[in-house]
This record gives structure tokens, sequence and C-alpha cells, in this order.
């Protein structure tokens, strides 16, 4: 296994058992983080279905039944950290140092992906240092 590759199962290993412990926290506390939310700004009915992003967009990942849908459940994790970091960063309350941790471990992980699985990703950009592009199929 090369550097990359073991870059790449550490940091979405990592990041996997960040969300799915976040989803057992929800479950376990819905309330208190329906109130959190409320207290940001949010609606609590963005509760249950963040429960459920935060269970299948790991195990999307994880498989890689679809590199398509490996894809997208990247992108949603991305844009949900860039929104838990804006709302912490807006409360002002500091909690923002874990969501920004798994931002960097969403980035590594999704641009190592095509050093460590069989089916590359199209939309990797190519990294110095790091595998090479996907290759375009002809």
């Amino acid at each position: 296994m090369t550097k990359t590759a073991l870059l790449y199962w550490a940091s979405t290993v990592l990041l996997s058992l960040i969300y799915l412990a976040a989803a057992g926290f929800y479950l376990t506390n819905l309330q208190l983080v329906q109130d959190g939310f409320t207290a940001f700004g949010f609606p609590a009915y963005l509760v249950p279905l963040l429960i459920v992003a935060k269970i299948t967009a790991p195990l999307a990942i994880l498989t890689r039944l679809s590199v398509r849908l490996s894809d997208l459940a990247y992108a949603g994790i991305f844009y949900h950290l860039l929104l838990a970091i804006s709302a912490h960063l807006n409360a002002g309350d500091g909690g923002y140092g874990p969501a920004l941790a798994a931002l960097a471990l969403m980035l590594t992980s999704f641009l190592t992906q095509n050093a460590a699985r069989k089916t590359p990703s199209p939309n990797v950009p190519a990294v110095p240092g790091l595998a090479p592009p996907a290759r375009q199929s002809t």
C-alpha cells in the first residue's frame, strides 16, 4: 500500500467515524441538538435530515458502489462542513474547530481517493505529489 493510499484510508475512516458518531449523538440527544439548532437560527426539522445524511454519506464513500454517488457524498459533506464552520463563526462560540478538522480530513480523503480506489473519480484534480488524475475513457 502506498503512502497516498494509506493517507486516503486513514482520513476516510476518521471522517466516517466522526460522521457516524455525530449521527449517534444526534439520535440519542435529539431534543438537545434541536434546541442547539434553533439557538443558531436553524429550523429543528433539519436534524432528522442530517441524521440520515451523516449515516448515508460515509456509507456511500466507504462502499463506493458508484463513483458518482461517492463524489456527491463528498460534495454534501463539503457544504455541510462549510455551513457548520460558518454557523459557529457567526455565533461566536468558538465551536468551529471540529468542523474545520473534519473539513481537512474530507479534503484529504477526496484528493487522495484515486490512489487507493480501483475506479478513479474523474472529479479529482491533479495534485503534485499525489496520484495522477483519472484517465478519461474514449
